[in-house]
């Protein structure tokens, strides 16, 4: 597990930069949905979100896309509950 993921309340700036990177993606769709979701999320952030959010982004660019455009629903490891939470959040934004 990262170090983001290990605390129970996420305030580590040198994660929020990684994780902010991370969240650049290949398609502009992808990018623009993450920039926007991190700048609303940002200060509310849990080790619990960060776990879902990070378990989002070890997906494909269209994988990702299809998940959050409701094109497709989540299987296997994805249908944690912390996984759930950020997916639904992510399709609010």
């Amino acid at each position: 597990m990262n170090r983001v993921a290990e605390s129970p309340e996420f305030d580590d700036q040198a994660s929020l930069r990684r994780l902010r990177w991370r969240c650049r993606r290949g398609l502009l769709e992808n990018d623009l949905l993450l920039t926007r979701f991190l700048d609303r999320f940002e200060q509310k952030l849990t080790a619990d979100f960060v776990f879902g959010l990070d378990q989002l982004l070890n997906l494909s660019d269209n994988e990702l896309l299809d998940l959050v455009l409701d094109r497709k629903q989540p299987e296997a490891e994805l249908l944690d509950p912390r996984v759930m939470v950020v997916l639904k959040a992510l399709r609010a934004v």
